[in-house]
């Protein structure tokens, strides 16, 4: 009977024993049910990213080519896609992402150009006696209304009459005005600008060391059309060898500096009351060029030269007096136009201004080192890069996309980030100065207002590089390279702009 009781008070406890632990084991296998699940669904979402950007991949207006993708979360650094990301491809503009985050380093956001009238005379009664000095230190963003200040800046100081010559002064930078891979057929289109210490803008997109012309649908006494140089130089030649012809013709102009010359030949067809044809044309040898609107400028405001009055290029002496001066918009200003228009000229300045700055010589060699150091200070592997110039022109500049993206995480931590986001062009939005390059692309959600990069075209190459947030706000960095291209620029943004906007519209959790 005793044991009876035993064995009923055993089977007792051991049911109460059971019954306790039941709970917890459908728990625990619930637990690990649910984070098997979110795996399951992690890896789920992963493979879709990898399974839709390989999809577009395949595109076969991408055979041929060598293209490069590479995907990264913003917050954690972590891949999540990878096409042949470690490949060293040519950037096109995208080059100008290390120029930008270089300069916004090296120089600071709030650095200025400066640009000095100075003289080794003295000032007598209205007459300057002595010589007059024009100096330039870099300013991209010169315009003839700032000549025309220093101008006024030096009537207001009494001088009528410079006895002496005009000279100017060029040596901030060295006096090499191409970089070494500009192709010679590109110098007579402002994408190619000479580069030069003393230059000059025709108008607040700042091409500095080009003119604007401008045929117009007006005819001249010989029946040609009436051309207009902005702003108005000697210092170019026009060769006008249009016709104006009937309304209903075709109008077919061409526009083009004669290599190694300021001969720009204007020739073709411009019908009646059609809308005239503007060009930005390089010059050739900016530096005189600014020195003869400067010239011109002075005489317009009733400042003449008596005497000497020979075009020179000389530095100013170390104890010549400053008459006046002009300093540029800050370099968070100058951002804008440099990265949102692709400026090439604001590219190749920052890179001899940050070779001067650094190490006392403004010229591509000196300036690259700055922007080699740099690189590897935010995270970039140098050794498998080849930097070239700073704009991104030359066919032989060479960077991975995976080293481009560990430049544009690191930099998530500087102070100047806002800046340099705000530089880019961002997707879909008209205004140019905030849409750029990008104004017309990805004009629909989710990528519209939402994709934030710098687009990148030579000949045979396209990229495009930045900053995404996807449908579930999740930040991401991603670079697109594709070289060696034939056929239709337009056929690869078009998938650039479908990896992009997939990015945007994907869901990471």
């Amino acid at each position: 009977m005793g044991w009876k009781i035993c064995k009923k008070s055993t089977l007792l406890i051991l049911a109460i024993i059971v019954l306790a632990i039941i709970p917890f084991a459908i728990q625990d296998e619930f637990v690990f049910t649910k984070v098997s699940n979110a795996t399951e669904n992690a890896e789920v979402q992963a493979n879709s990213l990898e399974e839709n950007l390989s999809k577009i991949l395949t595109n076969k207006r991408l055979d041929g080519t060598t293209t490069s993708v590479s995907v990264m979360h913003a917050n954690t650094g972590d891949i999540l896609f990878s096409e042949n990301s470690d490949r060293r491809l040519h950037p096109a503009s995208n080059m100008k992402l290390l120029t930008s985050v270089a300069a916004l380093e090296i120089l600071g956001e709030n650095y200025q150009f400066t640009t000095q009238v100075r003289t080794n005379g003295k000032v007598k009664g209205k007459v300057l006696h002595g010589d007059l000095f024009l100096q330039g230190k870099g300013d991209p963003t010169l315009l003839k209304s700032d000549l025309k200040q220093m101008a006024v800046d030096m009537k207001e100081q009494g001088i009528r009459k410079v006895k002496g010559n005009i000279i100017a002064d060029d040596t901030w930078y060295d006096d090499e005005r191409l970089s070494q891979d500009l192709n010679w057929s590109d110098e007579s289109f402002y994408t190619g600008a000479q580069v030069s210490a003393l230059t000059l803008s025709p108008n607040k997109d700042y091409d500095a060391g080009t003119v604007i012309v401008h045929v117009l649908p007006q005819a001249t006494e010989s029946g040609k059309a009436i051309i207009e140089v902005t702003p108005k130089t000697d210092y170019i030649k026009i060769v006008n060898r249009t016709q104006i012809v009937d309304a209903d013709k075709p109008k077919d102009i061409a526009i083009e500096r004669e290599h190694g010359t300021n001969r720009i030949i204007v020739e073709g067809t411009m019908p009646k009351k059609a809308t005239q044809v503007r060009s930005w044309v390089a010059v050739w040898e900016p530096t005189m060029y600014t020195l003869d609107v400067f010239q011109k400028t002075l005489h317009e405001e009733g400042i003449d030269f008596i005497g000497k009055t020979e075009e020179l290029m000389k530095a100013a002496p170390v104890n010549s007096t400053i008459l006046t001066e002009k300093e540029s918009m800050p370099l968070k200003d100058l951002l804008i136009p440099f990265m949102k228009l692709s400026n090439n000229g604001h590219g190749e300045v920052l890179t001899k201004e940050m070779g001067k700055v650094v190490h006392g010589e403004g010229s591509w060699k000196k300036g690259l080192a700055v922007m080699e150091q740099v690189m590897e200070q935010f995270g970039a592997s140098t050794d498998t890069m080849l930097l070239r110039d700073g704009s991104g022109m030359s066919h032989k500049n060479m960077i991975p996309a995976s080293e481009l993206l560990q430049v544009l995480y690191h930099v998530q931590e500087q102070e100047w980030f806002p800046l340099f986001k705000n530089s880019l062009p961002v997707a879909g939005v008209e205004d140019r100065l905030v849409g750029g390059t990008l104004r017309h692309r990805m004009q629909e959600a989710p990528a519209k207002g939402n994709v934030i990069a710098k687009t990148g075209s030579l000949k045979g190459m396209s990229t495009l590089s930045g900053y995404v947030t996807t449908k579930d706000q999740q930040p991401l960095i991603f670079s697109i390279m594709i070289n060696n291209y034939i056929g239709s620029s337009e056929e690869i943004t078009a998938i650039e702009d479908q990896i992009a906007s997939t990015l945007a519209a994907h869901e990471l959790e």
